[in-house]
């Protein structure tokens, strides 16, 4: 299976580590806020509690960004240990000032395509909202196989992005914004292919779940339109007067109680067999 079909290129995600300083803190600051909101705990929840986490787990977040899900997994029942691993250096400095000294937490520099670790390492491994900005998806699904003890679990969650929505009519020129940002991840059909992308790396499904995202204030959705705006703007299908009439159209909408934000989510619960 081509687990990189239909990608595009300009993915910030997938080319973290060639930003500046100032723009890999941004976007670290995105993550915290999406992972502060309540719905975003929920889905977080749900989909771990389909994990079995053994006495004395050993897991490993792969993409851990600022390190909320892998604050998370360190208060889990069952959990002894977590490594986050991200390859982002100003990333993982703010994964570690936000976990406040935790014992069981170690955060290490590292691509998920290439784990250093060695098989069989790990009970559990997590990918949280990873896999849709990573050039050669199957071959970290691969990796976190690799690295799991036999009967382990690897625990996928991530955005189907083709459903991303804050259109409120046929023709809406935030949906213009959020349609330049969904432009620019690397595999945004990627979640729609996880059942088969962790069958082709002999791991068998044990539960495949969806979610759905609302969101009407002031939020997670606000950075999309933002960012969709800079994106059109640098690219000269807008002009900054437009985009800023586009992020106060945002704006407006949530102070009148008329912005409505949308997503799917879609996780996988995958075993190693024995």
């Amino acid at each position: 299976m081509p687990s990189d079909g239909g990608m595009t290129s300009s993915d910030p995600w997938a080319t973290i580590t060639e930003a500046s300083v100032r723009s890999q803190a941004d976007l670290g600051d995105i993550l915290e806020l999406r992972a502060a909101d309540p719905q975003q705990q929920a889905m977080l929840r749900s989909y771990l509690s389909d994990v079995r986490f053994p006495p004395g787990a050993q897991v490993l977040e792969v993409g851990c960004g600022t390190g909320a899900v892998t604050r998370a997994l360190s208060r889990w029942p069952d959990v002894a240990d977590v490594v986050g691993l991200d390859p982002s250096p100003v990333l993982l400095d703010a994964a570690r000032q936000h976990d406040t000294g935790r014992a069981n937490t170690t955060f290490s520099e590292g691509d998920g395509r290439r784990l250093a670790f060695p098989d069989g390492r790990f009970d559990v491994v997590v990918m949280h909202t990873l896999l849709c900005h990573v050039p050669d998806a199957e071959r970290c699904v691969s990796e976190a196989t690799r690295v799991l003890r036999a009967g382990g679990q690897l625990a996928i969650f991530d955005n189907d992005v083709m459903t991303m929505t804050v259109a409120t009519s046929d023709v809406d020129p935030l949906q213009t914004c959020v349609a330049a940002l969904v432009a620019t991840v690397h595999n945004p059909w990627l979640t729609r292919r996880l059942p088969q992308l962790v069958q082709v790396n002999g791991l068998g499904v044990e539960r495949l779940r969806s979610f759905g995202y609302v969101e009407t204030r002031e939020g997670y959705f606000l950075t999309v339109v933002d960012r969709g705006a800079e994106l059109l703007l640098s690219s000269g299908k807008l002009s900054a007067r437009e985009a800023d009439d586009c992020k106060r159209e945002a704006r407006e909408r949530i102070a009148a109680g008329s912005f409505f934000g949308h997503m799917a989510y879609a996780s996988v619960i995958a075993g190693k067999r024995q």
